[in-house]
């Protein structure tokens, strides 16, 4: 690593001096002059002018590449952004977490058009990044309804709200009056297997994505209606090596590919609306916007071996493969008016968002039933919604030659969440069944009568914003927010920031800032029995468990050490410098972030046997805060557009993340371990503290490429010794498409992700004797599926 900064640095140093002695580039380039709406409320602040570091990101370049994920493509361009591909993890194989700056996916706020966007309705329990979060999933909008999304690298609590710990991800909707387009893509993977015990050609994967938008005028003063569509039908990846379970306690039995370590299968489909429309002769504008998706996942739990304590052979005479499926509905309704308010430019909304997550078990059964178990179940439903209400309001004051805009708002928001019971043989045990025998659906066992629930809070937020253009090269910003909730009390935050143009083309920029995260209702009441692959203290080789998962205030989680939840608090630092020279810009910010009172799901504790017949359990877990945090790190970003008269526009990026976690402290128990190495080493090593992305953009009349090159430091997905962690290793991964305009409304693109086939490090095969097959490491940023190969046809008129 200390060799990978001294290279790093050593670039920045070549590309500063470039910046400053390279006059003839301001001749006849531009800089960047997009506008930019988050981290400030002041009007016409660019990119390149704001405070705190802003990330923009346009449509063209979330779509020159092969996946059509949202979260995917984000972090392919993103350093900062990493969106791994967990398996085996029920629910978090197919509504997959983002993270920002290596945090917990429920530290970054997401905004769809400056609103508050709803999380989903699922809690990250098993073994994944972000495992204990409750994330909002980027993947319910697509990337076709969108015109930019600015991702604000900063702490802004005190401007938004809960969440904003790690940054804020605004999603920018289109706004077009007329016109449109479509896209027909398809890819697959095409890819060589080589695990530890077997090698084979792989083709799968295939991926259907059908796309379309229209504009629509609307009145005669501007007003406008944009609709999108979107059909996503993808096929799944399997990535298992040889399981070789059977053949150890059979050694005449073969090894064979008996889990499907990959992607779900998914069928979705999506609709997207935004519009605008200017209410009569008044300067007020009625505005909406929305969308709602239907999602079909399938993934699919651990192998059950022929052999396995819970298999029925009369039914499964070679074992079983059970698949969970998750039906998502996902609904986002937001509407409100814009207008003049005195001398006050204001913002009145409404917004409404709703996820519901329905789960069933197939191809599985319930051992205690024998023979005559089905195999098919409903497992019950989660669902989370979210209902604010809010006004904005912003004025420019101009006291001699300083522009002062002040900002302040108010907002209510009221929270819910519910748990539906699945069906009873889903979760119960058949009378007189053997209690060595698991009950429920094996793989994902179903939401019992007594999980079932309905709870509620409201929060109420108030906050002001300033900020001054000084007359000389400085600003300065000021914001500060109290919320009130109705579960848990008070909390007030602030944010102090700063910045001095010493010149035409440089300029110092930090911030100060203290943040919060309020315990999601997922956290505090989620409550449910499952299958949970771990290692149990005392013992070395993992096996399955069946672990109920208690609030935190519950009986049994304070006989274990738990209590009423509290709110994360954050104290945020940056500092950093921007460089522009014509068609060059730079920008480095440092940042130091310490959580304090960071919220964990604990070990599985193991239950006394009088407990286990209580609670129909053999471990327990539960949230509880304690975990102190120091996040430090720095980002980097250099851009140049080069245009020439003979062989086209080049369109130069190169961005890198540098990122060191550390746990400080962490709560222990004299009954129990609350968090143990494999928690731990989740949060510091569980995404790279090394990421550098670059790019090339050229066009050249009907002819266009994108190269793209992405280095990852190494990632560790921890088990509770070290004998058990696999690695990922250092990679880099290229990708590149063409583009050809086949007619001025049509162009055909083809393209591959990881154009090498680069895979993680393998499992070793000490390890494939004791997973079932598990041939790389799912921790993988850039996943483990290969190379993937796809073609796109896209239409605009």
């Amino acid at each position: 690593m200390t060799h990978f900064r001294q290279a790093l640095l050593a670039g920045v140093g070549s590309a500063l001096a470039v910046a400053v002695s390279t006059p003839a580039w301001a001749a006849d380039q531009n800089t960047d002059t997009t506008i930019v709406v988050t981290g400030t409320r002041a009007q016409n602040r660019t990119k390149l002018d704001t405070v705190a570091p802003v990330d923009v990101l346009s449509l063209d370049t979330l779509s020159r590449q092969g996946s059509t994920e949202l979260g995917a493509s984000l972090a392919a361009v993103a350093p900062s952004i990493d969106f791994p591909r967990p398996a085996g993890t029920d629910g978090t194989d197919s509504i997959r977490p983002a993270t920002l700056r290596g945090l917990s996916p429920d530290q970054t706020l997401v905004l769809i058009n400056g609103v508050r966007g709803h999380t989903s309705a699922l809690l990250n329990v098993n073994g994944s990044v972000g495992r204990g979060s409750a994330a909002v999933d980027l993947n319910t909008i697509p990337t076709l309804a969108l015109s930019q999304v600015e991702v604000l690298r900063d702490g802004a609590s005190a401007q938004y709200g809960s969440d904003a710990i790690a940054g804020v991800i605004n999603l920018r909707l289109r706004e077009a009056s007329h016109g449109g387009g479509a896209t027909a893509s398809y890819g697959q993977y095409e890819t060589q297997f080589n695990g530890a015990r077997s090698s084979r050609h792989i083709s799968d994967g295939g991926t259907l994505t059908l796309g379309a938008w229209q504009g629509f005028k609307l009145g005669n003063n501007g007003g406008f209606l944009t609709v999108t569509g979107e059909y996503l039908d993808r096929g799944l990846t399997g990535r298992s090596d040889l399981d070789t379970r059977t053949t150890t306690a059979n050694p005449a039995s073969p090894a064979v590919v008996r889990s499907r370590i990959g992607d779900p299968k998914v069928l979705q489909g999506t609709g997207y609306v935004n519009a605008a429309l200017p209410i009569g002769d008044t300067n007020w504008t009625a505005f909406a916007f929305g969308g709602y998706q239907f999602r079909d996942s399938t993934s699919s739990a651990f192998a059950r071996e022929p052999g396995n304590v819970n298999n029925v052979l009369a039914i499964y005479p070679n074992g079983f493969l059970p698949q969970i499926k998750v039906l998502s509905k996902d609904l986002t309704v937001t509407a409100g008016v814009r207008g003049q308010m005195g001398d006050w430019n204001a913002t009145i909304k409404a917004s409404y968002g709703r996820n519901r997550l329905d789960y069933r078990t197939q191809g599985s059964l319930n051992s205690t039933y024998g023979a005559a178990s089905q195999t098919s179940f409903y497992d019950g439903a989660m669902i989370y919604d979210q209902a604010l209400g809010g006004m904005d309001l912003a004025k420019l004051y101009k006291l001699g030659g300083t522009d002062l805009n002040v900002a302040w708002g108010v907002e209510v928001r009221r929270e819910g969440y519910r748990i539906i019971a699945g069906e009873p043989t889903s979760y119960n045990r058949a009378v007189g069944a053997s209690n060595s025998l698991t009950s429920g659906a094996q793989g994902f066992i179903g939401f019992q009568a007594g999980n079932a629930l309905k709870t509620s809070r409201i929060s109420n937020a108030i906050y002001l914003d300033l900020e001054a253009k000084l007359p000389s090269i400085f600003t300065f910003g000021a914001a500060v927010r109290g919320e009130h909730y109705s579960d848990f009390g008070d909390i007030a935050t602030g944010k102090l920031s700063a910045r001095a143009d010493l010149a035409d083309w440089f300029a110092l920029r930090g911030t100060v800032s203290t943040g919060f995260r309020a315990p999601s209702l997922q956290q505090q009441y989620f409550t449910s029995t499952a299958s949970v692959l771990t290692t149990l203290p005392g013992q070395t080789v993992p096996s399955i468990v069946e672990t109920g998962t208690f609030p935190s205030t519950s009986n049994i989680a304070r006989s274990l050490g738990g209590q009423a939840l509290r709110p994360e608090k954050s104290t945020n630092f940056s500092a950093g410098a921007v460089f522009r020279k014509g068609g060059f810009d730079l920008t480095i910010d440092g940042y130091v972030i310490k959580i304090r009172d960071q919220l964990g799901l604990s070990e599985n504790i193991p239950l006394s046997t009088a407990d286990q017949a209580i609670y129909a359990v053999t471990a327990a877990r539960f949230f509880i805060n304690g975990l102190h945090t120091t996040t430090k790190g720095v980002d980097i970003v250099g851009h140049y557009k080069l245009r020439t008269a003979s062989v086209g526009i080049f369109d130069l990026t190169a961005a890198a993340n540098i990122n060191k976690i550390t746990v400080d402290s962490y709560p222990t128990s004299s009954l129990s371990t609350l968090f143990a190495r494999q928690r731990i080493l989740t949060i510091t090593e569980g995404t790279p503290g090394e990421k550098l992305v670059g790019s090339v953009d050229w066009s050249l009349d009907k002819l266009g490429a994108t190269a793209r090159a992405s280095y990852y430091g190494n990632v560790i997905q921890p088990s509770s010794t070290a004998a058990g962690d696999l690695s990922t290793g250092r990679k880099t991964i290229i990708d590149l498409e063409a583009r050809y305009k086949v007619l001025p409304m049509a162009s055909l693109s083809i393209g591959a992700n990881n154009l090498f086939d680069i895979y993680p490090t393998k499992t070793p095969l000490s390890l494939l004797a004791t997973n079932g097959g598990v041939a790389f490491p799912y921790y993988a940023p850039w996943g483990f599926n290969g190379r993937y190969l796809y073609a796109k046809l896209s239409l605009n008129w």
